[in-house]
């Protein structure tokens, strides 16, 4: 499981890395903070896709075997990313690392799912889950260090090497059986998308990863604002509110306790997260960064919450749903790590927070309606009994 843990930190590492150098990168290659955003947001589009198309191609494929072939060749990228001269080729080796990502956590979720026992999967997964926000993490505070301290290319090459110790790494682990993931029919699709409660917490998902991706794009760029002092060590560091993730994550099932239910935790994690975008109007550096934690926090814990909620309210299918949940999760993180940015230019911080506050208004209006669609389900069944 060392292992699988260690390799799941990388792979979340490897999609986040160019965050805190996005401001020096923009400078280095004489690009708009825009353009250098795409960096990220090329990343996100293979994520948002790859789910509906990647199980008519991995079905008679072993997660140890698949995993091993995504992780050399990411490994590879990271040494050319070391390497390559031009921006436009920068941008075309994140591309291959969107498709690869994909397949990495693919097979680590199916890896994990095939060795623990069923008594010991809420566990796993739970660590799973950890170590992804970890890696979110790791990632920019590290390639934000390792940059400050030598130059921003050694972050990917350190990263390279990393991939490469994980390639050894597992292959002393032991092969399972074939990945055998379902072929998502558009039939399959459609059924799920008529459901209102999936189709609500698929809007909400799309509209609060947006947010999310856009406040850690653009971040830097308002650092860089805020401080003469804001380098790349300290816009990774400026990344540990992500930490709170990790906490919200494991301790979410005891605050759905706690809060009368898993519907009312989501109306209120909402409404946390527009709370922290307020904050971060304050045109203070402790501002943002004490933004971060409740942002992170109300977003992870909104996140861990509506996977639940989901996986619950149907039993069937749960490949179909849970790729269709990561492509509206990713799809709304490829246009959020982009877009905004046009607004950011022309209206400021704070038309750019006013914009992210105006879509999440929009995300907690559909956890309202998604805990009204809860209870009707729960009302009708109770009666049909």
């Amino acid at each position: 499981m060392a292992a699988i843990l260690f390799t799941t930190i990388l792979a979340l590492s490897a999609l986040y890395v160019p965050q805190p150098l996005l401001p020096v990168l923009s400078a280095e290659f004489g690009v708009s903070r825009e353009t250098a955003a795409l960096l990220t947001t090329i990343a996100f589009i293979p994520l948002s896709l790859a789910p509906l198309f990647y199980g008519a191609l991995l079905e008679s494929v072993s997660a140890r075997k698949m995993l091993r072939w995504a992780v050399l060749l990411l490994a590879i990228t990271e040494g050319l990313m070391f390497l390559v001269q031009p921006f436009a080729w920068l941008m075309a080796l994140r591309l291959v690392q969107g498709l690869l990502i994909p397949a990495m956590l693919t097979s680590l979720m199916t890896y994990v799912s095939q060795v623990s026992a069923k008594s010991d999967m809420a566990r796993a997964m739970s660590w799973y889950i950890a170590a992804t926000i970890m890696g979110g993490f790791a990632g920019r505070a590290i390639s934000g260090l390792i940059a400050s301290l030598f130059h921003w290319r050694f972050s990917f090459l350190l990263l390279g090497v990393g991939l490469l110790v994980a390639w050894v790494w597992l292959g002393r682990i032991a092969d399972t059986d074939a990945v055998k993931l379902a072929r998502p029919s558009l039939k399959a699709i459609g059924g799920i998308l008529s459901d209102p409660v999936v189709r609500t917490t698929y809007a909400m998902v799309f509209c609060f990863f947006l947010v999310f991706a856009a406040m850690m794009n653009f971040l830097p760029f308002r650092l860089t604002e805020l401080s003469s002092n804001a380098d790349e060590f300290r816009i990774g560091l400026a990344y540990s509110g992500y930490l709170m993730g990790i906490a919200a994550s494991l301790n979410a099932v005891r605050i759905h306790r706690l809060s009368g239910g898993p519907e009312r935790v989501m109306v209120g994690a909402l409404a946390f997260f527009i709370i922290a975008l307020l904050v971060m109007l304050v045109p203070q550096v402790w501002a943002l960064v004490g933004g971060m934690f409740i942002l992170c926090g109300a977003c992870f814990l909104t996140h861990a919450t509506a996977t639940g909620c989901l996986n619950r309210h149907l039993t069937q299918s749960k490949g179909v749903i849970n790729g269709l949940y990561v492509a509206f999760y990713y799809g709304g993180g490829a246009i959020g790590s982009y877009l905004p940015g046009y607004v950011y230019r022309d209206f400021g911080w704070n038309g750019f927070i006013l914009l992210l506050c105006s879509v999440l208004l929009i995300a907690l209006f559909l956890a309202v309606h998604l805990s009204r669609l809860t209870l009707l389900s729960s009302t009708h069944d109770v009666s049909a009994w």
